[in-house]
This record gives C-alpha cells, sequence and structure tokens, in this order.
C-alpha cells in the first residue's frame, strides 16, 4: 500500500454577491484508511485577493500553492499589479499538471486587473469587486462556476449545494451554505471530518477562521 498522506477531504467554493467563501474539513490520512492530522489547514491563500483549496496529496498541494504564490508575487513585482482571477486560474493550471492535487480556487477581481491572458477579455472589461471561482483539474482543465467542490466528499457536498445555493446571497450566507455542505460530506465520508475551515474572500482581502466543529458557524 501506498502510504501517501492524503487529505481525502470535502473542500467546496462558491461566489456570493459581495466575495467568496470557501469551506473545507481539517481531517487528513495517511493510505486513506488512518487519521493521520484533525488540524490539516486545507484553505491557502495565494495572494491578497484569492487562495485556493487542498485535496490530494499534501505534499502536491503543498508544493503547488508554493509555486502559485511565487508566479503570483513576481508578476506583480514586474506589472505593478495583482494577478487577475483569469491569469491565477490559467497559471494554476499550468503548474498543477502531473501533481497529485485537485485544487478549487476563488477570489475577487478589482478594476484595471490584466484580464488579457483569457481571449475576448481586455483588461477594461474587469468588474469591481467582481467573485471568481474555478474547479482545476489534474490535466490542467479550468473551468468557472457559481459553486464547486473537490475531494471524496463532494458528491453529498454538490447535492447541498444545489439544494441551497442563491445567486444573491451575502458572503455570511454562504458561509453557512458552505458549512452545511461540509458538514454533510463528513456524516457521510469517512476521509472528511474534524470540524471545518472557512475563508471569506472580497475586495478587503481573505479572512480565514478554523472552527472545531461545523455546528460553531451555524450556531
Amino acid at each position: 500500500m501506498d502510504n501517501v498522506l492524503k487529505t481525502g477531504t470535502t473542500t467546496v467554493a462558491l461566489k456570493a454577491t459581495d466575495g467568496v467563501v470557501l469551506a473545507a474539513d481539517r481531517r487528513a490520512s495517511l493510505g486513506g484508511r488512518f487519521v493521520a492530522n484533525k488540524n490539516a489547514i486545507k484553505i491557502e491563500p495565494v495572494h491578497d485577493r484569492a487562495a485556493v483549496t487542498i485535496s490530494g496529496s499534501v505534499g502536491g498541494g503543498q508544493g503547488f500553492v508554493r509555486q502559485l504564490r511565487v508566479q503570483a508575487d513576481l508578476y506583480e513585482t514586474r506589472r505593478g499589479r495583482p494577478m487577475s482571477m483569469d491569469a491565477l486560474a490559467q497559471t494554476a493550471a499550468n503548474i498543477i499538471r502531473g501533481m497529485q492535487a485537485q485544487p478549487l480556487l476563488g477570489g475577487v477581481d478589482l478594476p484595471h486587473s490584466d484580464r488579457s491572458t483569457m481571449p475576448g477579455t481586455p483588461e477594461d472589461d474587469a468588474d469591481a469587486g467582481e467573485p471568481r471561482v474555478f474547479s482545476i483539474d489534474g490535466a490542467g482543465g479550468v473551468m468557472e462556476d457559481d459553486y464547486t467542490a473537490s475531494g471524496s466528499g463532494m458528491t453529498v457536498a454538490t447535492g447541498t449545494l444545489e439544494r441551497l445555493y442563491d445567486p444573491e446571497m451575502s458572503v455570511e450566507e454562504a458561509v453557512e451554505v458552505a458549512a452545511e455542505a461540509v458538514a454533510a460530506a463528513s456524516e457521510r465520508d469517512t476521509a472528511s471530518g474534524n470540524g471545518i475551515t472557512v475563508a471569506r474572500i472580497t475586495a478587503d482581502g481573505v479572512h480565514q477562521d478554523s472552527y472545531d466543529d461545523t455546528e460553531e458557524v451555524l450556531a
């Protein structure tokens, strides 16, 4: 058996009217059979107004986050402005090829972001405070959506998101929906559990909190 430390996990991302919410459980397992860590952090900021979730191998996910941060910092240093969400998603897709990681990317575009990496989206089309959510696959594919989930608990989490998602939700309302999705998956998926980490992403930045129980978020 390949004893790889994995975040057999549940991660979700969803858009709100004023930002993006990312959420993930906190359980990491060894070979998918033993709970190796109950406080795993599976959400990582990658620039001032964007973060990613990690599912798959811990090493692959951590390597992916480090490389994406470096590329985002280098871009801002060279161009004097932060990388747009389109550019960040394409960069993430290029980095992830061949890695054992399945990230979700969420963030907020501000005016004057450079969106020229995507055909048909000139720079001056960037909306102020536009929330964006992407799923990135291991082959380098990028898909944008209003909400998405990944990891071993994704099927249960997606069902909850389908039932509760409202495009007119505020960030705080979206936090409750994300917590419901992670809680539902943790009830059925043995690789998910041990609380929840939630990231609220707005034009003001990334604000992240961890809770020992999803009920603390829903209370």
